[in-house]
């Protein structure tokens, strides 16, 4: 741990490193020093919009949101330390994965972003999955192109540059259009062994809309992938200004490949070597298992994509996680104001999840559906958050609050354990996110659905934008030859404490039982769903 002159002295001489995350919910800039510990941060709220049915954000409040977090993280650094922030050794920029962003020649923006959240591209899904006999999920910006073109879209052969909300917030700041291969292998498949776009399925992709005589080939208007260390360009002078308008910023500081927030997750958790496993749990929820060898055959609930570095990766994705425990808090925030409690939000999330404890293992015949979008893993194109019960069913507190916290990663589990099946071996899988910050609690369920020990690190409250920052130190940092794996174990968490979770066989047997409720209550969801 720096002291507080050390401190000083590495934000006076820029030896620092800046990560910044547009998450969902909250865009965060943290900022670490030489001991990879935060110095530093700042964040700003956001939502996505249901725009004529698409889930999207506006750019314009895109670099609101980044500049607002800069702004506070600056704030924060002169308030702690005295200084102003001028310069970094490295930065670096993550955001959602996937997407659709498509913009031409002149980077004028073609079509409103259509972020992971939307289950529009069943089609094009299910066409490119067939065609390349590989997994192409709704989310994909392969899957949103094809499905434009299906549908007709006429701004399609207009496009120059397709990309994800990292690789444009980059590709403004520093004028390159790239890509971290993380980020990069869920816009399209990665050939692992070359470390780019697979250049068979490329090929494939063309020959497929040929017929349409689009005036571009599909490796013209994607980003170039680059791995995690590589030189992705510097700070333009305009981009200095575009981050910070006051203009105390330098150009000219290097950036390191924007990445995904699951690349984040991994750096954050120290999950990039095989074996090695991450679920990052809040609004929506992940697990990224990095692979020793092949699966047997295609999943469509299964993604593979890769590290930083492009490793392989099976990637469990599910669209919701905790938003139905925050609803259900502001509701009990409102019955404990009326009841003249003042409690805050955080409080009363908190009662929730240590009050699951107390529930019973399988939930007393509670069962939660927390499908606020639609989710690909279970067939649904549509949410509709659902609490279901039998008459006889033990409606407490606590059994409420269990069925919540299990509904959160049911249909990560689902996925899991065709993994599980395959005989993927897991020597530890940790966890970061919003489910896991009441301490144990969380943990504890999500060891009882995936069998496994579940790690949470002191850091994990810090999430994707510190492993962004950590991705940053890396490409300033690294030693000649040193991989990020080296980098990250030998230096990054040699100290880092962890707590580890064993499962509990009470906890196992009951959320298997609860899994066996959840899957016949998914009729109800699709009959919902269906009805209105």
């Amino acid at each position: 741990m720096l002291t507080h002159e050390q401190a000083v002295s590495a934000i006076r001489s820029g030896k620092t490193a800046l990560g910044l995350e547009l998450g969902s919910t909250r865009i965060k800039a943290v900022l670490i020093g030489p001991d990879f510990a935060p110095l530093a941060s700042g964040s700003h709220n956001w939502e996505n919009r249901l725009e004529e049915g698409i889930w999207t954000y506006h750019l314009e409040d895109v670099w609101k949101g980044i500049q607002d977090s800069y702004r506070r993280l600056k704030a924060e650094v002169k308030e702690k330390y005295g200084e102003t922030l001028c310069t970094f050794s490295a930065l670096g920029f993550s955001a959602m994965m996937h997407g659709y962003l498509p913009f031409d020649q002149d980077g004028r923006q073609l079509a409103p972003f259509r972020t992971w959240r939307n289950t529009i591209t069943e089609e094009a899904s299910r066409q490119l999955t067939e065609l390349f006999q590989f997994n192409i999920p709704q989310r994909w910006s392969i899957a949103h192109l094809w499905q434009a073109i299906l549908n007709g879209e006429s701004h399609v052969a207009d496009i120059s540059f397709l990309t994800t909300l990292a690789g444009y917030v980059h590709w403004q700041l520093t004028g390159k259009k790239v890509l971290g291969v993380g980020e990069a292998s869920g816009m399209f498949p990665i050939d692992s062994q070359t470390g780019d776009y697979d250049a068979r399925m490329m090929e494939q992709f063309d020959a497929l809309a040929a017929p349409k005589y689009f005036p571009w080939k599909l490796k013209d208007i994607l980003p170039k992938v680059l791995s995690a260390g590589d030189d992705a360009g510097t700070l333009t002078p305009e981009g200095a200004k575009l981050l910070d308008p006051e203009g105390d910023l330098q150009p000219g500081i290097p950036l390191c490949p924007p990445e995904g927030d699951a690349g984040t997750g991994m750096a954050a958790t120290n999950a990039v070597a095989p074996r090695t496993g991450n679920v990052s749990a809040g609004t929506s929820i992940f697990s990224m298992v990095v692979l020793e060898k092949p699966l047997s055959k295609v999943y469509p609930e299964i993604d593979l994509v890769t590290t930083p570095t492009g490793k392989p990766v099976a990637m469990v994705h599910c669209n919701n996680c905790t938003s139905d425990i925050d609803a259900w808090a502001g509701m009990l925030q409102g019955f404990a104001h009326k009841m003249g409690i003042d409690c805050s939000l955080p409080q009363v999330l908190d009662a929730l999840f240590y009050a699951a404890l107390d529930g019973e293992t399988d939930c007393g015949g509670l069962v939660n559906i927390n499908y606020f979008s639609g989710e690909p893993v279970t067939g649904l194109t549509e949410g509709r958050p659902l609490l279901v019960r039998r008459p006889d069913a033990e409606l407490t507190f606590q059994n409420f609050a269990r069925a919540q916290l299990y509904a959160a990663v049911a249909t990560l589990k689902i996925g899991m354990d065709i993994l599980a099946g395959e005989s993927v071996a897991i020597d530890t899988l940790s966890g970061h996110g919003g489910y896991f910050k009441a301490t144990g609690a969380g943990q504890k369920m999500l060891a009882a659905a995936l069998h496994t020990p579940v790690s949470v690190m002191e850091t994990a409250g810090e999430g994707g934008p510190w492993g962004m920052a950590l991705l940053a130190g890396y490409r300033a940092w690294k030693a000649e030859g040193e991989t990020l794996e080296s980098f990250l174990q030998e230096k990054v968490f040699a100290s880092t404490a962890a707590s580890r979770t064993e499962p509990d066989p009470k906890d196992e047997e009951g959320f298997e039982r609860y899994m066996v409720s959840y899957k016949a209550a998914l009729a109800a969801e699709k009959a919902a769903v269906q009805a209105h």
